[in-house]
């Protein structure tokens, strides 16, 4: 059986730690007081999308499973499985499209448009009308203008759960209409112990883990299934063997760049990196000793964060992307 930290956020039926958020929902309902708007804000991978998922089952009618927790439905329920399959004619759900394999930077603004066509209807089979925007962070500015037309005028019996890792940057207009709810990164010593149980690792393995994951179980499971200690100790011995490089090293592993995994392994490899330099700088800092080069390495990290997007939405070549980092840190190194 596929584990529940590996599926799109629909096909969960499990969530830990979200009880406040999912008890605040729950009240609003029992009360008769439902919000038309919630903000999900959080970290990314701390389970948002999954919460909304869960909290659309119930708003659609979803028999209550509370094996699996507050907002728990059972997987074989009709609503269930309607909307398991995309079918369920109440729910409307806005993300970015894949094309070609690719997936799209952006939400598109047709896509947000439709959504006061879809309000304007009574529920089909439901109590309500559903949409979740995972993430409304992935919509231009033409696209949030779209959404914030139906915010401005909520729908009778219509919710939506707009998901979010960077509140900030989203319109003031949008996050004043909003109900928020909070979902906070989980300590070091909980994802450590999460570790362990989902991943089978021995502690130290478990608590690099959980370090690099930043306080998100989602990110936690994405790094372990794509073999982020193996890329982390990688990301290590390179960055100890500057200023000198194995090009044909170099060259070998940018064969496994091709391909939608090659482009998470490419952005695991700068993520790791990244991580690498800033554990560097923090380590000479308490030991109050000066970073040769910090400017050079500065501008290294710079690169190594902005790369990865800038990669996938201008098509660029991911092996020249990487040999132009390896050029600064090889600069970097010599200082």
């Amino acid at each position: 059986m596929m584990s529940q930290d590996s599926l799109h956020p629909r096909d969960a039926y499990g969530l830990e730690g979200a009880r406040a958020a999912e008890q605040a929902l729950i009240d609003s309902l029992e009360r008769g007081r439902m919000h038309h708007a919630w903000l999900l804000i959080g970290p990314e991978g701390v389970g948002k999308a999954t919460f909304a998922y869960r909290a659309a089952r119930r708003l659609l009618g979803a028999r209550p499973a509370p094996e699996f927790g507050l907002l728990g439905s059972s997987p074989d329920d009709p609503v269930s499985r309607l909307v398991a399959g995309r079918a369920h004619p109440d729910l409307m759900v806005l993300e970015r499209q894949v094309e070609d394999g690719k997936t799209k930077k952006y939400i598109s603004v047709d896509e947000a448009r439709a959504l006061p066509d879809f309000f304007s209807r009574s529920p089909a089979m439901a109590p309500y009308r559903v949409a979740i925007i995972d993430a409304v962070d992935d919509m231009n500015a033409n696209a949030a203008n779209a959404v914030l037309k139906t915010l401005e005028e909520p729908p009778p019996r219509g919710v939506v759960f707009l998901v979010s890792s960077a509140p900030g940057r989203l319109l003031p207009t949008i996050r004043s209409r909003c109900r928020r709810l909070m979902f906070a990164p989980w300590d070091e010593g909980r994802l450590t112990d999460y570790a362990m149980t989902r991943t089978g690792h021995d502690f130290e393995s478990a608590q690099r883990l959980a370090q690099m994951a930043k306080g998100a179980p989602g990110r936690l499971m994405d790094m372990a299934a794509g073999h982020a200690l193996a890329m982390d100790q990688l990301a290590k011995d390179l960055l100890q063997r500057l200023p000198i490089i194995d090009d044909v090293e170099i060259l070998g592993l940018t064969e496994g760049f091709r391909g939608a995994e090659g482009a998470s392994r490419f952005s695991l490899l700068m993520d790791r990196l990244a991580g690498q330099i800033h554990g560097m700088a923090m380590d000479s800092a308490l030991a109050g000793q000066m970073t040769p080069g910090l400017d050079q390495w500065a501008q290294a990290w710079d690169s190594l964060t902005a790369l990865p997007p800038q990669v996938e939405g201008l098509n660029l070549d991911r092996t020249d992307a990487l040999w132009t980092v390896l050029t600064q840190l090889r600069a970097a190194a010599r200082l």
